[in-house]
């Protein structure tokens, strides 16, 4: 059987993993050359986006100086994009997989399966879902998780990292390791979607507190300490809620080393940083720092002091908890060493 594979998101990771998935159908008998990916119609210096990508073969808005491969084709239209797609790639903001699966549902080939890159968490009145769970359900179809130390850009320039890819059926976790894995992009598959993808989440969190130790210049033994402690917080949070989740894939890329390279470089320590050096507001320096991409640190943050606060767990969770204050209650950063 063919498959035929539809990439859903086209930003500056949607764009790196555009130009891996490209490359990689060529290279199996059992992939369709043509991968659509579903792109927000924009107009860059009066053009469509989409058109931009179909002829210069580069997003010049969201990965700019990276060729994608000629077989990459944007499509403003997501039914057009899905189609007929036997494997869907998720990567969006998380606050648009409900009104996509909403779209898609009852839509897709019933062989379909799906893939999330997404790292976020969905809260709602009752606790939280997992953004694996939201595409399960809503469309019926698996889905695996794939996340790991993977700041896009270097990826697009193919320095070399490592990615983790969850699965609950091995068939699915090693299809989708075909359209992914390259020598410089090396995937190691698990059996472990919630670990994997609780991980991919709560990461963003613990980075906001690398970037306030770096604008208070506290130095590296404190920022080590930072993310031990968080990923000790995270290791609890995710054998909390859900007991079957494993030691081992917290050693994984998705992990330890995901962990790490946030909170080294990436979005949410940059801005946490000169959340510091400047005193301006979070919001404020989204819009001035991410050319249209969204903190995802901060909203974490949100989502997890609801879900702890709920259940009376604030004091088992003090990293995370300072954090949540520091972004939404004005509490001086400096805290983030005096409350934990």
């Amino acid at each position: 059987m063919t498959e035929r594979v539809a990439l859903i998101g086209s930003g500056n990771w949607g764009s790196a993993v555009a130009k891996i998935i490209g490359r990689n159908v060529r290279k199996f008998d059992h992939f369709d050359n043509k991968v659509k990916m579903w792109v927000f119609e924009e107009k860059v210096n009066g053009q469509n986006l989409t058109e931009i990508i179909n002829t210069k073969h580069e997003n010049v808005k969201y990965l700019p100086g990276i060729q994608l491969p000629s077989n990459i084709v944007a499509c403003p239209d997501l039914l057009e994009t899905c189609r007929d797609a036997t494997m869907l790639v998720f990567v969006v903001p998380h606050q648009f997989v409900t009104s996509i699966c909403k779209q898609l549902k009852g839509r897709i080939p019933a062989n379909c399966k799906a893939i999330s890159l997404i790292k976020g968490i969905d809260v709602n009145a009752d606790g939280f879902r997992l953004i694996t769970d939201m595409i399960q359900e809503s469309l019926e179809v698996p889905t695996c998780v794939l996340s790991g130390a993977n700041i896009a850009n270097e990826v697009a320039e193919e320095k070399f990292c490592e990615t983790t890819i969850g699965y609950r059926n091995r068939a699915d976790g090693e299809l989708f390791r075909d359209i992914f894995h390259t020598p410089s992009f090396r995937v190691n598959i698990v059996p472990d979607v919630v670990g994997v993808e609780l991980c991919g989440a709560l990461k963003n969190i613990v980075a906001i507190g690398g970037g306030l130790v770096d604008g208070l210049k506290l130095g590296d033994n404190t920022k080590a300490a930072i993310i031990r402690i968080g990923l000790y917080e995270m290791r609890k949070f995710a054998k909390m809620f859900y007991a079957d989740v494993k030691d081992e894939t917290f050693f994984e890329s998705c992990g330890v080393a995901d962990l790490i390279t946030t909170c080294a470089g990436g979005r949410n320590r940059k801005v946490a940083e000169a959340h510091v050096t400047t005193g301006k507001s979070f919001d404020q320096l989204e819009k001035e720092m991410l050319n249209g991409q969204k903190l995802q640190g901060t909203s974490t943050a949100q989502d997890m002091y609801n879900i702890l606060s709920k259940k009376n767990l604030c004091h088992e969770f003090p990293l995370m908890t300072t954090i949540y204050r520091i972004c939404y209650e004005g509490i001086p950063p400096i805290r983030i060493v005096e409350d934990i």
